[in-house]
Formats: C-alpha cells, sequence, structure tokens
C-alpha cells in the first residue's frame, strides 16, 4: 500500500499544480498592485495601471504549455480582442515560476505570442506575486476589472472548456458587455478548468 502511494505523490502533484490555498479575490474587490512594474515580451516593464483602458481591465492568467490553454487558444484571443476593440485593457500573465527555464521562460513566451499573433501584453509574473495576490490557480483564469478598478468577473472564459462547439453561453464576452454598458453583471463566477499554475 505505502508503495502506491509513493508512486502516486508526483501524479498528484502534478495535478494539483502546486496549487495555491489562498481564497481567490471577492467580488467587488480592488485591483491588486495596479503600480507594480512586470516585464512585458516587447522587453517594456508594464503595470497594470499602464495596461487599464476607460472600460476597465482583463486580467488573465495564462502560459505557453497547458493542454487547455492551447486548446481554448481561438477563444482567449476572441475575448480579448473583443476586450480591445471595447476600451478594455488586456494583460495575459505568465505564472508559471517553476518552468521559467524551460517551455515559459521569457523566450518562450515571445515565441509563442508571435505564433499567436498577441496584440496585447504578456507578462512575466516573476515569482508568481500577482498568482497569490489574486488567489489564481488555474490557466486559464480570467479576472475582469471595471472602470473603477473593482472585480466584476472570475473564472472561465465560457461553460465549456472541452469543447468549443458545445459552449452555449460565453461568460467572459457577456460579461465584457454588460460592464461597458454599465449593467450589473448577471453571472459574476464560474469555474475555471484547466492546468495549476506551477508555482516554486
Amino acid at each position: 500500500m505505502k508503495k502506491i502511494l509513493y508512486a502516486a505523490f508526483p501524479a498528484i502533484l502534478l495535478i494539483s499544480g502546486w496549487l495555491n490555498t489562498a481564497d481567490p479575490l471577492p467580488i467587488g474587490a480592488a485591483l491588486p498592485q495596479p503600480e507594480v512594474k512586470m516585464k512585458d515580451i516587447s522587453g517594456q516593464e508594464v503595470s497594470f495601471s499602464d495596461a487599464r483602458k476607460k472600460n476597465g481591465l482583463l486580467v488573465m492568467f495564462s502560459c505557453n504549455t497547458c493542454p487547455y490553454v492551447i486548446k481554448n487558444q481561438s477563444r482567449t484571443k476572441e475575448a480579448c480582442a473583443f476586450a480591445s476593440a471595447n476600451e478594455i485593457g488586456v494583460v495575459l500573465l505568465n505564472s508559471n515560476e517553476a518552468q521559467r527555464d524551460g517551455d515559459d521562460s521569457f523566450e518562450e513566451m515571445k515565441a509563442y505570442a508571435a505564433e499567436q499573433g498577441y496584440n496585447w501584453y504578456y507578462l512575466v509574473d516573476k515569482n508568481s506575486v500577482m498568482a497569490d495576490a489574486f488567489g489564481a490557480n488555474r490557466t486559464p483564469e480570467s479576472f475582469l476589472f471595471d472602470k473603477d478598478g473593482k472585480l466584476v468577473y472570475h473564472g472561465a472564459i465560457d461553460d465549456n472548456a472541452a469543447d468549443a462547439s458545445a459552449v452555449s453561453r460565453k461568460h467572459l464576452v457577456v460579461a465584457m458587455t454588460e460592464m461597458k454598458s454599465d449593467k450589473d453583471v448577471s453571472v459574476k463566477k464560474s469555474r475555471s478548468v484547466g492546468c495549476g499554475i506551477k508555482r516554486q
């Protein structure tokens, strides 16, 4: 029995992604650490305040390697493009500090963003500081802030991470549409499905 448990332990760690136990930001919370500068793939140092636009800010925890990020890439780009077109700033954060010398290195981030045609910030979350501040655990995982810097939506891009053809509700796009129209966001939280953020 002990041998089985020892053999299973690495798999348990892989599945969990060394998850942070901090609670995620509650709806209505202020944007954390808005002035902290992080390195963008352009080489610039960028803060949330720099990225925020007149209608708010979308922060999405992402990476280069997670199968769910890759599977959802077209939906990520659709949501980010929608945000940009509606004066909502966009920041993708790579918090996979444990893989910073490998597939989630700065150079690999630049290559991946170029391949995907990113037209928004893709920042290095050094030591997973922002993931800890947000209580983020998954990739992809979205946090949408309004023009006053208050959290109005947290969760998944849509209601079916596994099958794009079976999506019935685009949670993130709907939330941005409602927010931009000064309406109360009707679905404020949903469950993110993806890979665990790889903290050190």
